[in-house]
């Protein structure tokens, strides 16, 4: 842009709330760096939507989808059009008349950042486990004996504690990575900077954790939820509790397979991705404190955010690999009564793979 288009956008931005009350003394070289990261972020979300939308498209129109995928493929399309708006949503709520009264600390809305990460956790997810079914599916056809054994081996009752830990786990992880948001939404990581002490204890007074400021209504019945989502203080002693519990609910789950009946009735890849959560939990925990004793750098906190996303993959991975989809196992008992000249093909491809594999 040229320098006057430059400073026309900087106008707008010295308008804003957070320029007036926070970043006063920000020149123009300063505000093209914060300009540069916005304007990237919305650029890669547009070539995100386009990578995904246009391939959809093609693959609907020439029918190289079951109808179940292609509504799977519209669902996840239409769920990344609305993470954009959700994104205008939240950018919105920073530049609120309110936000300039004296005392204010603008920024945009704990809540619409919560919902937006929300939105790209979904999506994300959705696109996995898509993807790894598609997967899985076609590994299960190349070998439909081999398949079905697998199947026996999943639907052992010694599994079904494991199953229901794995799903118990999944949810803890993302509704501690959404308390993260909450903590970002409320720059709560920069309080409190030491772990596992939160100033003199291990948790700040009470008094501080259900303060009535942050009650609106005069018979205080909004005072404990309103402080646990509004209250700095006790935002990040929440998001401290549940990164901890999630630590050691990963520790239980990997201890809980190593028990004998379990660990004998799961198959390799399980027991391979029940041991990769504990690695990533341990890189998490890691992250988190390092993080939060350095008053949360840009790159720490990206860091940590990418791990939360990496343990509930590994936890998505692992849930994935003990489901047993009942149309994945009707197409391959479909395959299995094929005719015998499509099953020698099967197995020859199989040969080939495997002399490959070796070489």
């Amino acid at each position: 842009m040229s320098d006057a288009d430059w400073q026309s956008e900087f106008d707008k931005y010295r308008a804003s709330p957070e320029f007036k009350l926070l970043n006063p003394h920000m020149n123009l070289e300063e505000f093209k760096k914060i300009y540069f990261m916005e304007w990237f972020h919305r650029l890669w979300g547009r070539f995100i939507g386009l990578s995904f939308v246009i391939p959809t498209v093609y693959f609907i129109a020439r029918r190289r989808v079951t109808k179940r995928m292609a509504g799977t493929l519209v669902g996840i399309s239409g769920l990344i059009g609305f993470q954009g708006v959700i994104g205008w949503w939240m950018v919105k709520s920073g530049l609120r008349d309110e936000l300039f009264a004296p005392g204010s600390h603008p920024r945009v809305s704990q809540y619409r950042l919560t919902a937006h990460l929300a939105t790209a956790v979904v999506c994300y997810s959705w696109m996995l486990l898509a993807g790894l079914k598609v997967l899985r599916t076609n590994r299960y056809l190349r070998d439909p004996e081999t398949a079905l054994k697998t199947f026996q081996t999943l639907k052992s009752p010694a599994l079904k504690g494991l199953r229901i830990s794995v799903l118990a786990l999944t949810a803890l992880i993302s509704v501690t990575l959404l308390s993260g948001a909450l903590v970002a939404g409320l720059d709560a990581g920069l309080i409190y900077n030491e772990f596992p002490m939160m100033g003199t204890g291990l948790a700040p007074p009470k008094s501080e954790l259900f303060d009535p400021f942050y009650s609106r209504k005069e018979d205080r019945s909004d005072l404990i939820w309103r402080n646990m989502l509004e209250n700095p203080s006790l935002v990040q002693l929440d998001h401290r509790i549940l990164a901890t519990t999630t630590f050691f609910a990963v520790c239980a789950l990997v201890l809980y397979a190593r028990t004998g009946r379990v660990r004998a009735a799961m198959p390799k890849n399980v027991k391979r991705g029940v041991n990769g959560l504990l690695h990533l939990a341990l890189a998490q925990v890691t992250l988190g404190i390092t993080t939060l004793i350095y008053m949360v750098p840009i790159p720490l906190a990206a860091a940590h955010q990418a791990g939360a996303l990496a343990l509930l993959t590994g936890a998505l991975v692992v849930g994935q690999r003990m489901r047993v989809p009942k149309s994945t196992v009707a197409l391959v008992q479909k395959a299995l009564k094929a005719p015998p000249k499509v099953q020698a093909e099967m197995i020859s491809q199989k040969l080939m793979k495997n002399i490959a594999e070796k070489k």
